[in-house]
């Protein structure tokens, strides 16, 4: 009981000290990783798997999470029913065994996600073939079935991306994800070439002396990527131009010894190491969002959060930037200015004041769930107090949907319910996919661009109206959101509540 009482205070404090400095955005993407390859999933079965889905959803979406990057590509293996590739040992405990009873994850979380209005975004590990510990690989695997096109490095296998086929195979593999699953987003994260190891050398010199004439091996890597980037785009775009393409590179893009714009950094780079030129992809516009997965604490040694954020937030270019943030390692260190607390306060404070940053995903989601240092209740009661919608990506598309239509209150059986029906739309990027529901008082000014105003945010063309006495006037305001969430023209109803 004290414990609860100590922890009311805090929140009370942070929310005087949030309020008093900033309003939450309207806008902001709050994401979060769902991965599969710490084998939580493994074995479970379709009815415990989703029990366990569902539960982490639930919390989740309580916290103000409205975006989940959920993993289905772990090694060149799939938690979907894939024409390309076998099953994931990470679903059914055994690759190229498919689930039993029968069922597709990737559908399955489509629809869980859509229906508490969160974004989903396919990730997929694209290089990567086999991970440590798999030791099985099923006969339909493509190294077992084209060896010649991947590489042994550190017990993984890799495809190698000096190779156009395998290029172009990952691209195929994409293209069928967007084609047949009603996703927001294709995600990858930092893994292109592997992360060196002492005395291990990559074995693509072959490779790089049929392709690599004129050029350093460095730079011919780093075209390599380039080229699957560019390409990845390409891909999405010409199945669903409205599917994001976003990456998550590891938190250093170049230290300052090595690059004198870089960070006041001492760790392993995108660039010299990983061979991953982030900065090069935003300027060509090659990923619509950039989520650096800057995972240190503030004062850390090698690794300073404070520098990294700032740095990233200098070099956002034009494309959004979000920030993955390390639940446990947040709450595991102390503020340096203020000791008796953890640092998300801190860290939240960064991330909303610096320019170029519209948002944060969390590493990872069962940790958020878990609650580790209140976390979770701190995303819940403070910062996520207010619904966000998703930041504007207008190189996608800019256009607003119509207005809703006969919106009214009427009197049902279940209560006094709001509805309306969807506006008018010539083709699928026009079509409104969800829809902002915004209270006043009466006499209060309407001003949309208050978050605090927002009640809903739901995919349904419903709202129940909380009916007391029928004595208080107040103006309920809906809108329309596309699939790139621009917003429609305000509709508006005065009910007495």
């Amino acid at each position: 009981m004290q414990t609860k009482k100590y922890l009311a205070v805090a929140i009370a404090a942070i929310i005087a000290v949030t309020t008093s400095a900033q309003q939450a955005p309207k806008r902001e993407f709050r994401g979060a990783w769902i991965q599969a390859v710490n084998g939580q999933f493994q074995g479970l079965g379709r009815d415990r798997m989703q029990a366990d889905l569902i539960s982490q959803l639930d919390a989740l979406q309580a916290d103000g999470i409205n975006a989940i990057m959920f993993q289905v590509r772990v090694e060149g293996d799939a938690l979907y029913a894939s024409p390309f590739e076998p099953w994931s040992r990470f679903l059914t405990g055994q690759q190229g065994t498919a689930p039993v009873p029968y069922w597709d994850p990737l559908a399955w979380m489509v629809e869980q996600c859509h229906r508490r209005g969160m974004e989903i975004h396919a990730w997929l590990n694209p290089f990567r073939a086999k991970t440590k510990s798999t030791r099985l690989l099923a006969q339909s695997h493509q190294v077992v079935q084209n060896p010649q096109r991947c590489f042994q490095y550190d017990g993984l296998m890799l495809f190698d991306p000096g190779m156009p086929e395998n290029r172009r195979y990952i691209c195929s593999v994409t293209a069928d994800i967007v084609r047949r699953y009603d996703i927001d987003g294709i995600h990858i994260d930092d893994y292109f070439y592997p992360y060196p190891v002492a005395g291990q050398v990559i074995p693509d010199n072959q490779t790089f002396a049929r392709y690599g004439t004129g050029m350093t091996i460095g730079d011919w890597r780093r075209q390599n990527v380039n080229l699957f980037m560019r390409d990845m785009l390409d891909t999405i775009r010409s199945v669903k131009p409205w599917v994001k393409f976003g990456v998550s590179p590891f938190g250093i893009y170049r230290n300052q010894r090595s690059w004198p714009d870089g960070s006041r950094t001492a760790g392993l780079q995108n660039y010299d190491d990983l061979y991953a030129d982030v900065l090069l992809w935003i300027d060509r516009g090659w990923v619509d969002y950039n989520i650096p997965q800057i995972y240190w604490e503030i004062g850390h040694s090698v690794a300073d959060y404070d520098e990294l954020i700032r740095w990233w937030s200098r070099h956002a270019g034009s494309r959004p930037l979000f920030i993955g943030q390390d639940v446990e390692r947040t709450v595991s260190k102390p503020d340096p200015q203020n000791p008796s607390q953890h640092q998300l306060q801190r860290k939240m404070q960064l991330q909303r004041s610096l320019p170029g940053i519209h948002g944060s995903c969390q590493w990872y989601a069962r940790a958020v769930v878990d609650n580790p240092g209140n976390y979770g209740t701190l995303l819940r009661q403070v910062y996520h107090r207010t619904p966000a919608l998703q930041p504007l990506m207008p190189w996608i598309d800019s256009k607003a949907p119509g207005k809703p239509r006969k919106v009214k209150a009427i009197w049902t059986a279940d209560g006094y319910i709001l509805f309306w029906t969807a506006p008018k739309a010539k083709t699928p990027m026009d079509e409104a996919r969800q829809y902002v529901i915004y209270r006043f008082a009466n006499g209060e000014k309407i001003d949309l661009s208050n978050p605090s105003h927002i009640v809903a945010i739901t995919p349904n063309f419903f709202y129940k109206l909380p009916y007391e006495n029928g004595r208080q006037k107040f103006t309920y305001v809906v809108t329309a959101l596309d699939r790139l969430h621009n917003e429609s023209k305000p509709a508006r109803v005065k009910v007495k509540l």
